[in-house]
C-alpha cells in the first residue's frame, strides 16, 4: 500500500479498508485508551498502591521489633527484677522520717567516738524535696587532729544508711585542724510525701500551660 493510497482513505468507509490501516488505527486507538486511562484513572491507583506498598514496609518493621522484643520477654523480666531488687536494696539505705534522729546521733556518735570535737553540728531548718526522697544538709565544725579526721570520714562512708561529706575544708590554727563540713544524708518519702510531691508538680505543669 502507497502512501496515496493511504491519502486517498475516507473515514467513512473505514469498514471497507484494507487490512493494514485497520491494524494502525486500532493500535493507536489502544494506545490512546491506554493514556487516558493512566491520566484519568490508573495515576490515583498507582498512588494508592505505592502507599499501601509504604505502609506494608512499616507493618513489617514493626511486626519485627515486636517479634524481637517477644523472643526476649524472659530476658526483660529478668532485667527488670534484677532493677527492682538493686532499686530495693538503695532505697533500704535510705531511713524513713522516723529515723532520721537515729541517723544524726549515729553521724554525731562517729565523731565522738574518734575524739573529734564538734563546734557545730546544725541540719538544716527545711530538706531538699526530691520526686521519692528527701535531701537533708548538716553544717558540721569539728577540730581535732588530720588522722582522726580521715578515721571520722570513713566511719561516715561505712553507716548503714547513705551519709556524704561535701565542702571540705580543713585549717591548721596554731597546730589545732578544724574542719568545715556538709554532711548530706537522705530519707524516702512516705506516700503521703509522694502524693504530694506528684500533685505540686501537676499544679506547676499545669501553670506552666497557661
Amino acid at each position: 500500500m502507497t502512501l496515496d493510497d493511504i491519502r486517498r482513505l475516507n473515514i467513512r468507509e473505514a469498514g471497507s479498508w484494507p487490512l493494514l490501516p485497520k491494524a494502525v488505527v486500532l493500535i493507536l486507538i489502544f494506545l490512546l485508551i491506554v493514556v487516558v486511562g493512566a491520566l484519568l484513572d490508573w495515576r490515583d491507583q498507582l498512588d494508592t498502591l505505592d502507599r499501601a506498598q509504604t505502609e506494608e514496609a512499616k507493618l513489617k518493621e514493626s511486626y519485627a521489633s515486636k517479634k524481637a522484643k517477644a523472643v526476649n520477654l524472659e530476658l526483660y523480666v529478668q532485667q527488670q527484677r534484677e532493677i527492682e531488687q538493686s532499686f530495693g536494696a538503695l532505697l533500704k539505705q535510705l531511713p524513713n522520717k522516723s529515723e532520721m534522729d537515729a541517723l544524726l546521733t549515729d553521724i554525731n556518735q562517729a565523731g565522738l567516738g574518734r575524739g573529734l570535737q564538734f563546734e557545730l553540728f546544725k541540719p538544716a531548718a527545711t530538706e531538699k524535696l526530691a520526686d521519692f526522697y528527701a535531701e537533708l544538709p548538716i553544717a558540721v565544725k569539728v577540730t581535732g587532729n588530720y588522722h582522726d579526721m580521715g578515721a571520722f570520714a570513713s566511719d561516715v562512708a561505712q553507716l548503714p544508711r547513705i551519709v556524704t561529706l561535701n565542702d571540705l575544708s580543713i585549717n591548721n590554727n596554731q597546730g589545732t585542724l578544724t574542719m568545715d563540713a556538709v554532711a548530706k544524708t537522705f530519707r524516702y518519702l512516705d506516700e503521703d510525701e509522694v502524693a504530694k510531691q506528684k500533685r505540686a508538680a501537676k499544679d506547676a505543669k499545669g501553670k506552666g500551660k497557661k
